[in-house]
């Protein structure tokens, strides 16, 4: 199997990113729309692949933002982390890591 030229990739589409401002984030200085939270969860590896909730919960929570961005919402929806949860956990213990 040929290495994978990770540090080649990594860099061509940082400067991408960079560029084109890809994940740049603008204030909505209009304070008048209502405020909307959506919490979303961090896809992490189960151990034996992606389980099925992420895909769910993703979906589920672009919906959700997208309706209320449409009704005139101002929505912050940052994505957290929860510490690997149960799946990984579960894994780790029927396999002895």
């Amino acid at each position: 199997m040929a290495d994978y030229p990770f540090q080649d990739i990594e860099q061509k589409w940082q400067r991408f990113w960079e560029t084109e401002r890809t994940f740049r984030v603008a204030d909505d200085p209009d304070t008048s729309k209502p405020k909307y939270y959506v919490l979303d969860m961090f896809p992490y590896s189960s151990g034996v692949g992606l389980h099925v909730g992420h895909p769910l919960d993703s979906i589920a929570t672009d919906i959700v933002v997208r309706n209320k961005r449409i009704r005139g919402f101002n929505v912050f929806q940052p994505m957290c982390f929860d510490a690997y949860g149960l799946p990984v956990h579960h894994f780790a213990i029927l396999h002895g890591f």
